[in-house]
């Protein structure tokens, strides 16, 4: 299983116009293969829309997307409004369960990180024997590492019920190891929203005694 997520930065007040045409031209590609989820985003990058493909390898993709366009209706007819483009393959971790359609977020959070090369099968082993816990605190939609784009990243992308549910996620303890897998320390962390004009802004991290950890309404 891979996933295609392509984002396209479109222009700005475009955003429902582009996601009516979009919704249109789905009616049609959806019957040769459908969408695993479509955002846009509302911090970071703003007018962005995000969409998310599942294929079983990347001949499958090019054979799928081949047969869309033959069809007809597809691509959307939203070029007039892409200002930029990108497309990444991403091959999620073999211990969470595939992202499927359903009743998830409706906001979710989505972070890349570098990794150093050649560190990928470590990183897996340690996120397989956290992950568990983590997800009693709120669900994960996808995780894996970037096979077909910018080199050495992988992302994961987290939902929510709202922002405030975000935020009391985010606030809580973390634990710092030594090399000998011992504890080092133990420290509440707290990320903080600050609305602008501009909307949220996620703006700092805390840290602080575990036993203090910081809560903003």
């Amino acid at each position: 299983m891979i996933y295609e997520i392509r984002t396209y930065r479109v222009k700005v007040g475009s955003l429902p116009e582009v996601e009516k045409r979009f919704g249109e031209g789905y009616e049609y590609r959806k019957k040769i293969s459908p969408l695993a989820a479509f955002w846009h985003t509302e911090i970071g990058p703003l007018n962005e829309i995000i969409h998310v493909w599942p294929y079983e390898n990347i001949s499958e993709r090019n054979r799928l997307r081949a047969e869309a366009v033959k069809a007809g209706n597809w691509p959307p007819k939203i070029a007039e409004f892409i200002e930029t483009m990108q497309s990444e393959i991403v091959v999620p971790f073999a211990f969470l369960p595939d992202l499927k359609p359903g009743k998830m977020g409706p906001f979710f959070e989505m972070r890349y990180y570098a990794m150093k090369p050649g560190t990928l099968p470590d990183l897996i082993k340690r996120w397989e024997s956290k992950i568990e816990e983590r997800l009693k605190m709120s669900p994960i939609a996808l995780a894996g590492h970037v096979e077909h784009g910018e080199a050495n990243r992988f992302i994961h992308i987290w939902a929510y019920k709202s922002l405030d549910e975000r935020t009391a996620v985010a606030s809580g303890i973390t634990v710092r190891y030594k090399t000998d897998g011992t504890v080092l320390d133990r420290l509440g962390v707290t990320y903080c929203l600050y609305k602008t004009n501009d909307g949220w802004k996620i703006f700092m991290s805390a840290t602080h005694a575990p036993d203090a950890v910081l809560h903003f309404r």
